[in-house]
């Protein structure tokens, strides 16, 4: 079974990176030079994805306008003579068609996808939060993918993560079934150190069979009044198998302050148009 369309949930209003989301949208925040929303695109469609539907809010226009096409600016790069940067605008979220999903209220991840179950069409979807970002030799949804397509079951990606960080995170229950790949047993959303059952958590990438629908609906609101994803996974996995996969590579939680700076000063790093003079500008900081 192949996956074609992927989901990115970004419809909340990113209260925790205020006052810039005022009125900007947390996805549109840059990561040195790109939104965090065009890292997830980029890794879904590496991964082999070519429909993406965003599930976001009427009021954040700037999304479908950062990848739809601005006559304007390519006229102007054209007459600049700039055919690179113009290359690199007419890329930005290819080779996929994208969709823009509308959720009227925010009720949490689970409700989030519930929004693109017409999206989907009866097919499997993966799901990757946007302000989660991955930077692996293979894309971390590719990883699940993989997972995928061998075993025909829902997937969802696997980190080890401190005590502490149990109280942010849906935790696990599983046993191994082969190199990296667990069956799970149990899922808990933000669980806290006492009640953890390991220390392996959920961390943003999901690959679902299209039961996950019925069982969203299904699903009563649980943490902080939402609709959990981890609730509708764990009622999934009652009927069919789900799996996790310890993804191999790093993982930045841009959703926080500190997590979106680790991602910009890495991926800054990493530049070979940055690299260099920016490490040269930390040295002489420090």
């Amino acid at each position: 079974m192949i996956v074609r369309k992927a989901v990115l949930p970004a419809a909340g209003f990113g209260t925790r990176f205020l006052p810039a989301t005022k009125a900007i949208p947390k996805e549109m925040v840059p990561i040195v030079d790109k939104p965090m929303i065009q890292y997830a695109v980029e890794e879904a469609t590496a991964s082999g994805i070519r429909s993406i539907g965003i599930v976001t809010s009427r009021w954040k226009t700037a999304i479908g306008e950062h990848f739809g096409r601005n006559p304007e600016i390519e006229r102007f790069l054209a007459a600049k003579g700039k055919p690179a940067l113009l290359a690199e605008l007419a890329a930005i979220g290819k080779p996929a068609e994208i969709v823009e999903i509308d959720q009227p209220e925010q009720r949490g991840l689970g409700h989030a996808v519930l929004m693109a179950e017409a999206f989907a069409a009866g097919e499997p979807v993966a799901v990757l939060n946007p302000d989660t970002i991955y930077d692996c030799p293979v894309p971390c949804l590719r990883q699940l993918l993989d997972v995928f397509e061998t075993r025909g079951a829902s997937v969802v990606v696997l980190g080890r993560i401190s005590r502490e960080a149990t109280r942010r995170h849906a935790v696990v229950r599983a046993r191994p079934v082969a190199d990296r790949v667990f069956a799970i047993e149990d899922m808990i959303e933000k669980p806290g150190p006492d009640a953890a059952p390991s220390d392996l958590a959920i961390l943003g990438r999901y690959v679902l069979t299209p039961g996950i629908f019925d069982a969203i609906r299904k699903t009563a609101p649980g943490v902080g009044g939402e609709i959990q994803i981890t609730d509708a996974i764990k009622a999934l996995s009652a009927a069919e198998t789900v799996y996790g996969v310890l993804f191999e590579g790093r993982r930045y939680d841009a959703g926080d302050k500190l997590g979106f700076l680790e991602a910009t000063v890495d991926l800054a790093l990493k530049r070979p148009d940055l690299g260099e003079r920016f490490r040269a500008l930390l040295k002489d900081r420090i």
